[in-house]
């Protein structure tokens, strides 16, 4: 199959390793990081236009290296081939292989902060969603005390900036993702120097690419995958199965 796969950049490493493997065809686009920042509504918009610009002559699908990212996917709208992305709340799920595995490690180990090679070369103030996230970005932690200030004004920015701005103090330890494409070990290191700097415990994981490997190799299950037809959209829902499609 010819496949076009739009990712986020946190992925590039993984992704680009993945499809140079892959049987198929896959040509590749990464996004910014940045897109998070822009809430929910602004990013489904910029997706959306990034899908739409894809000749659906040339490909049989579209792949997303993209999770829910809270409600960042929701309503982005499959054009004449289908969109096909993992069942998963946010990306660790995508570095881990499974929802399941995320969902043991983070339940035995509360107040965790990941780290992979995207995160540190290129995730820099980039909340994870974990825990607080979704009030942080109902308060619009993520503007950053200068624009929490143009849009409650000074006094209120400050509550806001002491209570949730300030998102590091809900994280007790710092767990490094290893994927296997990291190239030496200053990855590690680097993460292990940020855990010691924060005063956190450190921990490294064994990742899985598995899940993501299943994506550009096509082998997309129903249990893991979400394959949404041509004129449908991306929906949350509230189970187990995270995402759906409807008319």
């Amino acid at each position: 199959m010819k496949l076009k796969l739009i990712s986020c950049e946190i992925l590039y490493r993984e992704m680009c390793a993945l499809v140079a493997r892959s049987q198929n065809q896959v040509d590749v686009e990464f996004l910014p990081k940045g897109l998070h920042d822009l809430g929910s509504s602004k990013m489904v918009e910029q997706l959306q236009r990034t899908v739409d610009a894809v000749d659906p002559s040339q490909y049989s699908a579209i792949l997303l290296g993209y999770a829910l990212c809270g409600t960042g996917l929701v309503g982005l709208k499959a054009p004449a081939i289908p969109l096909v992305l993992p069942r998963a709340h946010d990306c660790i799920t995508l570095f881990l292989g499974s929802k399941e595995r995320y969902l043991e490690y983070f339940h035995t180990n509360p107040g965790v902060y990941f780290r992979t090679t995207g995160w540190i070369e290129r995730g820099e103030n980039l909340v994870q969603l974990t825990g607080h996230v979704s009030i942080h970005e109902q308060l619009g932690g993520n503007l950053g005390y200068d624009g929490l200030v143009a849009k409650y004004g000074e006094e209120n920015a400050r509550y806001i900036w002491d209570q949730l701005g300030d998102y590091t103090r809900y994280y007790q330890q710092l767990t490094f993702i290893e994927t296997g494409v990291e190239p030496n070990a200053s990855f590690e290191q680097s993460a292990r120097e940020e855990a010691n700097r924060r005063g956190w415990s450190f921990d490294k994981l064994t990742g899985n690419l598995s899940l993501l490997e299943r994506l550009v190799e096509g082998q997309w299950d129903e249990a893991d995958f979400l394959v949404v037809p041509p004129g449908s959209r991306i929906a949350a829902r509230y189970d187990e199965k995270i995402i759906e499609a409807e008319p």
